[in-house]
């Protein structure tokens, strides 16, 4: 729904290209609209071969929308951004010098007034603190080489999280300073408070899956042990109590509820440990076989 300011776009993309003699596409993802931004896209881009519209049937996110117009080309550099003109098309040569000078991502420090700057900065010092992400801006332009994105599966909202996933597969990231314009027309669609949220619960899910995705068994098999051991500490004592206090002459402790829960939590403790520590070797293997698979699509 970006439909006031798509003819301002298409001209200053019309007017990069030219002047800055860029090659390549530039691809219109129309994300659900319900304001004619891709008729309109059309009519204004008329005659100008390098512009390519594809329409989603519905609102699917900004995550598949960047999936969607990376799967359309064969280029092999990709330089992202919302059409909503906070960004400047004449900043792409700059992304592009990056990339040729053999960075695999390059991202966007946004310099100038930006209305959720609070809540960018804390998830940006989440981020660098919890991945070691060497920039302070993730969730601006960004180019990068689309081998990265075909290599990555990202699941619904973690667009923000693409320069995380790379990184820790190894892509060598760089950020640039570019200015930051406020919107001429329309509003933020990301302004719900329940999105920050989701954004948080969302970081610890990637969090997660950086941390013990690769090693599996370090997380159920550690958390199993120690489930085993807990279960262990307490049957002795419950041993203890009701066996060898009597035995060395101490009066008999009855708990008020009986032995009877103690050894139910016992044996729920033991069980729990032993799934989890086998939970842990099956995700072993299912993780060796995800590393196959993807050798072998690399391949």
């Amino acid at each position: 729904n970006e439909a006031p300011v798509i003819p301002e776009l298409i001209s200053e993309l019309r007017e990069a290209f030219s002047r800055h003699h860029l090659e390549g596409e530039v691809i219109l993802v129309d994300d659900g609209s319900t304001d004619n931004t891709a008729e309109i896209a059309e009519q204004v881009a008329e005659g100008w071969n390098a512009l390519k519209i594809i329409r989603h049937q519905k609102n699917l996110g900004k995550t598949e929308s960047m999936v969607t117009g990376a799967n359309s080309t064969s280029k092999k550099y990709l330089v992202i951004f919302d059409a909503d003109l906070q960004h400047s098309p004449n900043e792409i040569p700059r992304f592009l010098e990056k990339l040729a000078e053999g960075w695999d991502i390059v991202t966007g420090r946004k310099l100038g007034a930006y209305s959720k700057r609070t809540v960018s900065s804390i998830y940006n010092r989440l981020s660098r603190k919890i991945f070691s992400v060497p920039v302070s801006d993730l969730n601006s332009m960004k180019a990068f080489r689309k081998e990265l994105l075909d290599s990555l599966t990202l699941r619904h909202d973690w667009h923000r999280f693409f320069v995380v996933l790379a990184h820790a597969r190894g892509a060598t990231v760089t950020e640039i300073d570019i200015d930051l314009y406020p919107r001429r027309a329309g509003i933020s669609k990301y302004t719900s408070k329940f999105r920050i949220l989701v954004g948080l619960l969302d970081l610890v899910s990637v969090g997660f899956l950086l941390m013990f995705s690769r090693k599996p068994l370090l997380f159920f098999g550690l958390t199993g042990l120690v489930l085993t051991g807990f279960g262990a500490i307490v049957a002795v004592a419950a041993f203890y109590l009701r066996f060898l206090h009597p035995m060395l002459g101490f009066e008999a402790y009855i708990p008020p509820f009986g032995y009877r829960p103690l050894l139910y939590l016992v044996m729920l403790l033991e069980m729990l440990g032993f799934l989890l520590v086998g939970f842990g070797l099956v995700s072993e293997q299912v993780a060796q076989l995800r590393d196959e698979l993807d050798n072998l699509r690399k391949q």
